[in-house]
């Protein structure tokens, strides 16, 4: 199971020598997604340790490939802006593109070609850190480290290139170009973070050497404590919240709420390459399903407590997902509603831990009688606080920046031994 920093350690003195990092994201604040929410609280945790922060990222274009807010909260090109806390962001340019892949792939990499030498107009860090799974991004961090002369921490938010070859993404000689590619960061690097220990223990089996885990999370001070739902509701309300991409198989959901009728309704929040198809398969099955725009701050919590149960969904074929905990299940167990989880693994068993629901198949028929008997006993869908409490015990922002805190001193301080 993952290993989180001690309790005690969650807030850091100041450094006598403070630190200097350049991070390489794909997407950060003033955009809402998985690597933004992860790194706006841990650089929050960081400048508290007096430690300063470059953050090298595509003018905001995320998630619809376009800019869609004012040009002051986007940036301009080669342009420094000021972040929400002691951190500098210099933003590189990118191309518009849509929802598809290749197109996204191109953008990833024009951005992370001319993030390498944005980098070098920076400060000199005392480290450099990329976080993928934007894969065009870990050459660029590379060659900025080597370029620099300082150490690599690779940050692998998904299991590449494990995923790769599940999802088929690419074939032949190109994806064993990939996969390489991939494999020769990793080994190099002088730190390799997960964000679950399934994937770290999967890293080290082929030979990575320094590998560490610190998991996805969030600021639980930020999440409200949720009223229990109504018992006496009549129409049983699901809510999905997140990616509607490929590997979350969100057909099945669609079809089990079409096998249990107008007596249930499913909420699905978010966007993704699947999105249309979702709601074609929905308008065909006549299933009880509305639609949403992606959603934050109250509007989203609004629609949690409007919620019965919460979907975290990943598709059960795929072996990579073995080691994968969707970013989301964090932020709904601290809420506190009831989770319907199709998942395995790793996933499966934080979900069993945190005593947050059921686990059920990736199946329609199986999800339908799942869904029935909730909508009949609703007394399980009310929750103790458990999953709450496991939340603030293992995947709170406070602690997890401490221990980031911890590996990066620790890395700096045998790299000055090294170096002598």
């Amino acid at each position: 199971m993952q290993k989180h920093a001690r309790p005690n350690s969650a807030r850091t003195e100041p450094q006598t020598s403070p630190v200097r990092i350049t991070l390489l994201t794909h997407s950060y604040w003033p955009e809402h997604s998985p690597p933004q929410r992860r790194w706006t609280a841990m650089i929050k945790e960081f400048s508290r340790s007096g430690w300063d922060v470059d953050v090298v990222a595509p003018v905001a274009h995320y998630p619809f490939g376009r800019r869609a807010l004012p040009r002051r909260l986007a940036g301009r090109p080669f342009g420094l802006q000021d972040g929400q806390f002691t951190e500098k962001i210099l933003r590189v340019p990118y191309l518009r593109h849509g929802n598809s892949r290749a197109a996204r792939l191109v953008d990833q990499c024009f951005s992370a070609a001319l993030s390498v030498p944005a980098g070098l107009l920076l400060t000199k860090p005392d480290v450099v850190i990329v976080t993928a799974p934007a894969l065009p991004s870990l050459l660029a961090g590379y060659a900025l480290a080597k370029l620099r002369g300082v150490p690599l921490i690779v940050e692998m938010r998904d299991a590449w290139p494990d995923l790769a070859r599940d999802a088929r993404l690419v074939q032949g000689s190109v994806k064993s170009a990939v996969e390489h590619v991939v494999d020769f960061v990793q080994h190099r690097a002088d730190l390799v973070v997960t964000v679950t220990e399934g994937f770290a223990e999967t890293l080290r089996s082929r030979g990575v050497r320094r590998v560490a885990t610190i998991s996805n999370g969030l600021n639980l001070d930020a999440i409200p404590v949720l009223d229990a739902p109504d018992l006496e509701r009549p129409v049983f309300e699901a809510l999905y919240l997140g990616n509607h991409g490929e590997s979350q198989r969100l057909e099945v959901a669609i079809r089990a709420s079409a096998l249990v009728g107008d007596s249930m309704h499913l909420h699905m929040v978010g966007h993704g390459t699947r999105r249309r198809a979702l709601e074609k398969l929905a308008r065909d099955l006549k299933a009880p399903v509305t639609f949403h725009a992606p959603l934050h701050g109250e509007a989203m919590m609004e629609r949690y407590a409007s919620a019965d149960t919460c979907l975290v969904s990943l598709r059960d074929d795929w072996k990579s997902f073995e080691t994968t905990v969707p970013s989301k299940t964090y932020e709904v167990l601290a809420v506190g509603r009831h989770v319907t989880a199709m998942v395995r693994g790793e996933a499966a068993r934080v979900i069993a831990d945190a005593e947050a629901g059921d686990i059920v198949a990736s199946d329609p028929e199986a999800l339908a009688a799942l869904w029935r008997e909730l909508a009949a006993d609703r007394g399980r869908l009310v929750r103790n606080g458990d999953s709450r409490q496991w939340v603030k015990t293992h995947a709170e922002y406070g602690l997890l920046a401490s221990r980031y805190v911890d590996l990066i001193a620790e890395l700096l301080g045998k790299a000055s031994v090294d170096t002598r």
